[in-house]
């Protein structure tokens, strides 16, 4: 079965009456969003044949696209009409760029990378001067996830104008989610703490009425998955449906969809095998790993009791799947999560191949370049296996 899939403007994507509304949200994991790729590459080829356009986009079909991190990178480049063959290209050779570390860079109190390259490279891809407010560029709703280190505050940064912080308002001194460029809110979303340095971001200016010049207040930002979001897709029903985002899109399973691609999730593990040989400083960065590990945990835990969904995991022993239990009493969403588990067992029940666990360990690892090309291959393997035809039913309108 073909249909046509209606055109939509930018306004028409954040329109509540446009129904039904599609988010797509994107993980964290450094190198490992070249798997992202490959479930992304699969369902843009689904629904390609499903519309019978062989020239469709994500950002045709999708009505906010979000991410973290390297979620974040894809993200953006989806939300100015990018396909994924070009995003993969642009982004095999970012991550081999980036993911250098200088001779030079040593010591516990240096990022491990520099910056210089990732810039470069994001300003390459999304234009030096293009905005959130770049309305004539961004096909589609666009949310970057970041974290304000010296508030302490998640920041979730839309290019919705009805978002409240979309643009300034009289009398304050923030200039608004419109006027900041694209590639430096990503390039703030990877500042992974110990990897990248944090980025300097102005986020509000006004003229000094006794000195005639301009102040300027600079926000540090770091890495959105040093807060509860590295899986942003909680996030992002959060800014698709509480009032204080301006979305307010309606709820149900016909009219609300999320879709959830990982980067897939590491050994828990890891810790245990590092035993009592460990450093101080081993276990510590063991302990933020654990902590992350659990928040994709909650999240998704989260997002299977709030929808309904032909995906859901076990999340452990004591809950499942969750498939007796809704919150509110019915599912506010349709749900698909995709994603991988670097685990043994996992790989040889749902994937049928058989792998090391150090092999597996290795392959986690975000920072890698040299894994990139394992990682295709696992990705394509998972989106095959994973991904329905039914999970995309089309929308007669």
């Amino acid at each position: 079965m073909t249909a046509t899939l209606p055109q939509r403007s930018l306004d028409d994507h954040f329109d509540a009456r446009q129904l039904p509304k599609r988010i797509l949200s994107l993980d964290g994991g450094g190198v490992r969003g070249i798997l992202t790729l490959q479930y992304l590459e699969a369902i843009e080829k689904l629904l390609r044949k499903q519309y019978g356009n062989p020239s469709l986009v994500l950002s045709d079909y999708f009505d906010l696209i979000g991410g973290t991190s390297t979620g974040a990178i894809i993200a953006a480049g989806l939300a100015l009409g990018f396909d994924v063959e070009k995003l993969k290209g642009l982004y095999t050779d970012l991550a081999t760029k980036i993911f250098k570390k200088p001779f030079f860079r040593i010591g516990a109190f240096v990022p491990k990378f520099g910056s210089t390259a990732l810039e470069a490279a994001l300003k390459n891809a999304y234009g030096d001067k293009t905005k959130f407010g770049s309305t004539d560029l961004l096909k589609t709703g666009l949310m970057v996830m970041t974290k304000r280190m010296n508030t302490g505050s998640p920041w979730p940064l839309t290019n919705n104008p009805a978002d409240p912080y979309y643009g300034p308002v009289p009398g304050q001194r923030r200039i608004g989610n419109s006027n900041m460029f694209i590639w430096q809110i990503v390039r703030a979303s990877t500042a992974a703490p110990h990897f990248f340095r944090p980025e300097d971001v102005v986020v509000g200016s006004a003229l000094n009425p006794d000195t005639k010049q301009l102040d300027v207040d600079h926000g540090e930002f770091v890495d959105g998955g040093v807060s509860t979001a590295n899986n942003p897709s909680l996030q992002l029903v959060k800014v698709a449906l509480l009032d204080g985002f301006g979305f307010n899109w309606p709820t149900g399973p016909e009219r609300l969809m999320l879709v959830s691609v990982g980067t897939g999730l590491a050994s828990r593990l890891r810790a245990r095998a590092r035993g009592w040989r460990a450093t101080a400083g081993a276990r510590a960065f063991d302990a933020l790993l654990s902590i992350m590990d659990d928040c994709n945990a909650d999240v998704e835990t989260m997002m299977q009791w709030l929808s309904r969904s032909p995906t859901a995991r076990k999340i452990n022993r004591q809950i499942g799947k969750l498939e007796r239990d809704s919150l509110g009493g019915a599912p506010l969403l349709s749900y698909l999560r995709y994603n991988v588990e670097y685990e043994q067992k996992w790989m040889r029940e749902d994937l049928h191949r058989d792998c090391s666990q150090a092999d597996l360990d290795a392959l986690a690892k975000m920072d890698v370049p040299a894994n990139m090309g394992a990682l295709e291959d696992l990705g394509k393997l998972a989106a095959a296996t994973q991904i329905r035809d039914e999970h995309f039913p089309i929308v007669v309108t």
